[in-house]
């Protein structure tokens, strides 16, 4: 029910009852801007569009809070959002009225990101954001999200070059003696940083040779355990004899923590993979520039390559979720068979040319 009145001051009064129920009320100089008011509400009612002029009042902050609370996320993917929300958006938007955000205000936050953080960094960022203003639009606490043809820096996607073997060990050798033998787990199984920091005891299965993945250690205070990076990363990867000898070597030397985990502090407690980072970057001072721990996990990689293993291998055994994941990555490091292309056009092709060229010449 919509209805337009005279008021005795001149001025003209809109009522309209939103979808909600409730009564809204708007004063004009003029009536026709009254009626077009009142169009307009009745139009986006229909359209399903509407959205209640108050809803859009709440801040960025307090709807992100409410967004982030509803989630059903891993908690490693919570804290990722929640790290990304609080370092980054919520300093530029978080006190403002979230529907005053404009699209224009959220290129120019990408851009500023963009100037000081990696591509990639910058996606992960605008893509949590974006979820939190495409729930607002849901919810119809916005009309629409502001977050539309936002142009992301590009993301060039550099060839991975394995390290060469002699400074994998290299770097085992200059690590903390509690630390050197997770570098040749990594570089041996191409776990990830924190798979192989939440290694414990009861997942080495040192008869078979073969070690289980299904948890990782977590960045959090303290550092507790969380599920890997995806379904397909629980997954049992074979052991090298040359990892099992160093493993062994390792626990008799420096019994496992608590929780049973091989890599632990002097007290037991869980690592701080912040510090292992920064022992690992100082004992990769001489390595290539942009050696890091995940580099070893590239190093695993190339040596399957490198020694015939397939691409279904290589995915398995680094737990990627698809093969494609792993041809973008590696594809570069399998041997090149342009010969064997040749090869194979030659024995079909050619003998079938030469063929009818004989049958020609008869």
């Amino acid at each position: 029910m919509a209805s337009i009145q005279k008021r005795p001051d001149g001025r003209w009064r809109a009522r309209f009852r939103g979808p909600d129920g409730r009564e809204r009320a708007r004063h004009f100089a003029r009536r026709t801007d009254a009626q077009r008011w009142l169009d307009e509400q009745a139009t986006s009612t229909l359209t399903g569009l509407w959205v209640d002029p108050k809803a859009g009042k709440v801040t960025f902050a307090e709807y992100a809070r409410a967004w982030q609370a509803a989630q059903v996320h891993r908690r490693n993917t919570a804290l990722a959002v929640d790290s990304a929300l609080r370092v980054h958006a919520l300093p530029v938007f978080g006190d403002r009225p979230i529907s005053s955000i404009r699209r224009s205000e959220v290129q120019a936050f990408v851009k500023a990101l963009g100037e000081r953080l990696a591509p990639s960094t910058v996606a992960t960022v605008y893509q949590h954001v974006r979820s939190v203003f495409r729930a607002a639009g849901v919810d119809r606490v916005i009309a629409s999200s502001p977050c539309q043809r936002i142009a992301l820096p590009r993301r060039e996607r550099e060839q991975v070059v394995p390290l060469p073997t002699d400074t994998v060990i290299a770097i085992a050798a200059g690590m903390p003696e509690r630390l050197a033998a997770m570098v040749t787990l990594m570089a041996g199984t191409g776990l990830r940083p924190g798979e192989a920091a939440g290694v414990t005891a009861d997942r080495v299965d040192f008869l078979r040779r073969t070690i289980r993945v299904d948890r990782q250690l977590l960045e959090t205070r303290p550092p507790s355990f969380g599920p890997p990076k995806t379904q397909a990363s629980y997954r049992t990867v074979p052991l090298p004899q040359v990892v099992v000898d160093v493993l062994a070597a390792h626990m008799a030397s420096f019994p496992p923590g608590e929780h049973g985990l091989i890599f632990c502090q002097r007290d037991g407690r869980a690592l701080n993979r912040n510090k292992v980072g920064l022992a690992f970057n100082k004992a990769a001072a001489s390595a290539p520039t942009g050696t890091r721990l995940h580099s070893l996990r590239h190093y695993y990689a190339s040596l399957l390559i490198r020694h015939g293993e397939s691409v279904k291998v290589v995915q398995a055994r680094l737990g990627h979720a698809s093969a494609s994941e792993t041809l973008d990555t590696y594809s570069h490091l399998w041997p090149d068979s342009e010969d064997m292309t040749r090869a194979a056009v030659d024995d079909v092709l050619g003998s079938a040319s030469a063929l009818h060229s004989n049958e020609v010449a008869r």
